[in-house]
């Protein structure tokens, strides 16, 4: 498991007494100080014939993110949407939190899992599921799989999620270049994702909200057919909605090889 947290130094002081290692405490319920303005869309792509992307979408919890079936007959579409249906069930009451997006995460795993142990059909199936799940001052990051976490501050994009597969563990290893690896015969292979093993490892990371970031998760069929200068062009100049519109039809453009999701958040207010 990895835990990522990024403060500022003001948050530091307030949180000194939280050593390294244990989980950030969950905040208190209060009303969020600035608007989040979001838009999701999901398309078929111009290859697959049926959509095993879902988008997770809750604005009573405040989160928001992607999850990439995979898997014969319909158990791809089966394990996204189980996926996030679990995951949104199981959030319900909970304040936000490591420990709260973890234990959801497993449950999630746990779902899928009894699934295909009871339905043969399913066997074999499994999800990507990356979120963002906002509290008042702090973005919580869950992650498993290929999709991917982005944020935009600053006018600069960083990817904030490792990618769960063969080629990235191999570029991270330093087998191969970023080039190598977009043009790998393997490049769509995971190596984990929510589902397939009785237990799952999650991606956990916290960053404090500011004004002005702009949150994206997409799944493969837009990272693999975008580059991220020019998602990051997009999501500089365009509102939520006209950049979620501009990334699918960047996607499309480029091929459209892949079901196709994305989804973006724009934490302040709603226009430039």
């Amino acid at each position: 498991m990895i835990r990522k947290y990024h403060f500022t130094r003001d948050t530091r002081k307030r949180l000194e007494d939280y050593a390294s290692g244990k989980e950030m405490p969950a905040e208190e319920n209060r009303q969020q100080d600035r608007p989040l303005t979001v838009c999701g869309l999901t398309d078929v792509g111009k290859v697959r014939l049926s959509n095993q992307d879902v988008l997770v979408e809750s604005e009573e919890l405040n989160l928001y993110g992607v999850a990439d079936g995979m898997g014969g007959h319909n158990g791809g579409e089966t394990a996204s949407a189980g996926a996030r249906d679990e995951l949104i069930r199981f959030l319900q009451g909970h304040k936000p939190s490591t420990d709260a997006l973890r234990s959801g995460f497993e449950s999630a795993n746990t779902v899928l899992f009894r699934q295909q142990e009871e339905d043969k059909k399913l066997a074999g199936m499994g999800t990507t599921l990356s979120v963002v799940w906002m509290s008042a001052d702090f973005a919580y990051l869950g992650h498993a799989g290929d999709s991917r976490i982005y944020l935009l501050r600053d006018g600069k994009l960083q990817q904030m999620t490792d990618d769960h597969s063969l080629v990235g563990e191999l570029m991270r290893m330093g087998y191969l270049t970023p080039e190598q690896a977009e043009k790998h015969p393997n490049k769509n292979v995971i190596t984990r994702a929510v589902g397939t093993e009785k237990g799952i490892d999650v991606d956990l990371a916290v960053e404090e909200r500011q004004e002005g970031d702009v949150w994206m998760v997409c799944s493969d069929g837009l990272h693999g057919m975008v580059t991220d200068s020019e998602i990051e062009k997009i999501l500089a100049a365009n509102a939520p909605k006209e950049a979620a519109r501009k990334l699918m039809d960047a996607a499309l453009k480029a091929g459209g090889r892949d079901n196709i999701s994305v989804i973006v958040l724009r934490d302040g207010e709603a226009a430039r």
